[in-house]
């Protein structure tokens, strides 16, 4: 059975990235009626973060991606990877190491002024310390890599990859404190989850290697691996939250829906045989093939996502649309409906709602000065403004008599139709940008228009 995960961390606000793996592991699982597994890597005490775990598993929700078996937390687990890592120390393929944290910075040290890549010199590999000093329970253990041949693997988008093994140091499996370290939890758990596909990011590329020698000297079979490209920042730099939003809670209060993020997500390094961008979750996991995952970094562009995402809400039927801008607005239900025919053309998240509708409930400020940019004087302004109330005051109330009547009424003042439309129209939203004009004063209604226009008209001398 194909078997996939997702092992996130607790250590802050669900990562972007996380999404970006969970997606195409849930994919691959999916497509081939297999279970995707969800694993929570918890051995790294010093960097968890209170309640940071709910919020993977209420992120994870709201995408959409549900797991089949799990949440598995390796903190259970402990005694498990204390068992097998003195396993390896039993059969010779790993060892005791008592250097304190003050000689391997020196090691680091001196190896960094000779220019050197900083790793492990194996001194309690050549000199173990004795079994009074492992009793006390000071020593970490070390895996105990062949110092000469390679180690190769296949992966699903690169290729096959060979690491030499004596580039590849004797990482810790074994922390003193008891604790695992992430090669051989990983290892461990995939290996007893029957993990058959471990799909992650390029990051852990050069710690592959290690698990394949973990996999060997546990004399057990190794995963299929797939290396996923890096998400990017513009610059080409890996994504972070100096220069991109990488939290997902970010994305969900901003109000980006779940299947555009997927559909987005979806596209970064791989794309549809017809190249279409917008597609469901569903046809992402029918056409899927890692033969079509290109290993170059993708670009994260929130202009692209927006761009997708104002089409994923246009798509939404408008009782759906409304109810989910609920979560995102002041405004109840009907205030909703009557208003956002006039602004989904122009969303592209939801959190845009309350800023594009707040005219339609709360008077705004004008700046004057953007009435007067239009070439008219003051009291040429004031007498188009006052004329419009008066006109709209006893004018029957629709869209297409409004227009009408408001391009005779600019003929008559010998203004140019649209000089008058932008007056009007900073004057009743006090922006030059606003849903369609005469729709807006329609929704609006006669009395707020007329009570408007005469406000703004009173700020101009006689």
């Amino acid at each position: 059975m194909v078997k996939t995960r997702i092992a996130p961390s607790p250590t802050g606000d669900p990562h972007i990235g996380t999404a970006y793996t969970a997606l195409f592991n849930y994919a691959v699982a999916k497509k081939n009626k297999g279970k995707f597994v969800l694993r929570i890597e918890d051995t790294d005490r010093a960097r968890l973060v209170p309640g940071a775990t709910e919020k993977i598993l209420d992120s994870l929700t709201w995408l959409g991606l549900a797991w089949d078996e799990g949440p598995i937390h390796q903190s259970d687990r402990l005694s498990l990877y204390q068992k097998k890592a003195k396993e390896l120390v039993g059969k010779g393929l790993a060892y005791y190491c008592s250097c304190s944290s003050e000689r391997l910075e020196k090691v680091r040290a001196e190896q960094q002024a000779k220019k050197e890549v900083p790793r492990y010199d194996r001194k309690c590999r050549q000199k173990p310390p004795s079994k009074e000093e492992i009793e006390k329970g000071n020593c970490v253990i070390r895996l105990k890599v062949p110092e000469s041949g390679e180690t190769s693997f296949e992966d699903l988008v690169r290729g096959e990859i060979t690491f030499q093994n004596k580039d590849i140091d004797d990482s810790v499996l074994l922390k003193s404190d008891g604790w695992p370290t992430y090669h051989l939890a990983v290892v461990v758990d995939d290996s007893d989850m029957e993990i058959s596909h471990v799909i992650r990011a390029e990051e852990w590329l050069s710690s592959t290697p290690k698990h394949i020698l973990l996999y060997n000297a546990f004399k057990l079979k190794p995963p299929i691996f797939a290396h996923l490209p890096l998400l990017r920042n513009p610059d080409k730099s890996k994504i972070s939250k100096r220069k991109n939003p990488v939290s997902l809670i970010w994305y969900k209060e901003q109000g980006y829906l779940p299947q555009a993020l997927l559909n987005y997500l979806s596209l970064m390094g791989w794309s549809m045989p017809d190249e279409r961008e917008k597609f469901t979750l569903k046809e992402f996991i029918d056409n899927f093939d890692f033969a079509r995952v290109d290993p170059s970094g993708p670009v994260f562009d929130l202009q692209k996502l927006d761009w997708l995402n104002g089409q994923w809400i246009r798509s939404l039927p408008e009782k759906e649309l409304a109810d989910r801008l609920k979560d995102y607005t002041k405004r109840d239900l009907k205030q909703i409906e009557i208003v956002l025919p006039l602004v989904r053309e122009r969303l592209k998240k939801l959190s845009e709602f309350e800023a594009q509708t707040k005219l339609f409930f709360e008077e705004p400020s004008v700046d004057t000065k953007l009435l007067l940019d239009l070439g008219h004087n003051e009291k040429e302004t004031k007498e188009a403004l006052g004329e419009a109330a008066k006109l709209y005051k006893g004018l029957g109330w629709g869209t297409p008599r409004l227009e009408g009547e408001t391009r005779k009424l600019s003929e008559k003042l010998g203004w140019i139709a649209s000089d008058l439309f932008m007056c009007l129209r900073i004057a009743i939203t006090g922006s030059k940008v606003s849903p369609p004009l005469f729709e807006t004063l329609t929704v609006l209604g006669k009395e707020e228009t007329v009570k408007r226009l005469k406000k703004i008209s009173s700020l101009f001398s006689k």
